[in-house]
């Protein structure tokens, strides 16, 4: 399993869970698109591996408060929930459907450390530790969304901020932000060619 080969520490209760995520995912892709066709194919790789990425930069540790902005259908928080089960994530997205689809599968795993809404980024009361998210939009207005929503201080090994899982060249984008910045290249971590140019963005 692709999981494994990365993350050997993960349990079987975890690796129960992710396989049955990926079934139940499949089964609501069939209803609504939540990923593209050709994703569902590799859905384990390209949804659940992706989003498990920002563990590669950081751990959480136990009682971090983490929100994720745009969540779709919960990437990156539902695998990272799995992942951090001492860990709590709030999940917001503008499309009801697709928080819809993040509760019944949440509810189905039985994940009691996510809570998720329908709700505009700006809207959400915060504040968290870190703010995750898969390429909603350009770094500038996603920072410009969430900038009063991280507390000041913080007791992970990362500075509270945002964790930010992008491809391409994020260099310009990050520059168009007054923030100091770490990138985590997937290329070195995964050696799958999805993940070519795929980056994790440490801002703070």
């Amino acid at each position: 399993m692709i999981l494994k080969k990365y993350f050997p520490n993960l349990t079987e209760k975890q690796i129960d869970l992710y396989l049955k995520a990926e079934a139940l995912y499949l089964d609501w892709n069939s209803k609504i698109n939540l990923v593209s066709r050709k994703d569902s194919d590799q859905l384990m790789e390209r949804h659940i591996l992706h989003s498990l990425s920002i563990a590669k930069m950081m751990e959480f540790k136990p009682n971090s408060l983490v929100l994720d902005v745009g969540t779709g259908g919960g990437f990156p928080g539902i695998p990272l929930a799995i992942m951090f089960p001492q860990v709590r994530f709030h999940l917001v997205d503008s499309i009801g459907k697709k928080i819809m689809v993040v509760q019944d599968i949440t509810e189905q795993l039985g994940l009691k450390n996510v809570t998720s809404e329908q709700i505009r980024a700006d809207q959400v009361k915060g504040p968290f530790d870190f703010v995750v998210s898969r390429a909603v939009t350009r770094l500038p207005e996603f920072c410009s969304w969430v900038n009063n929503k991280i507390k000041k201080k913080g007791f992970n090994d990362l500075n509270n901020g945002i964790l930010y899982i992008k491809g391409g060249d994020v260099l310009e984008e990050i520059m168009a932000t007054d923030k100091e910045y770490k990138i985590l290249d997937l290329k070195k971590e995964f050696e799958e060619e999805f993940f070519e140019t795929k980056k994790v963005v440490h801002l703070y």
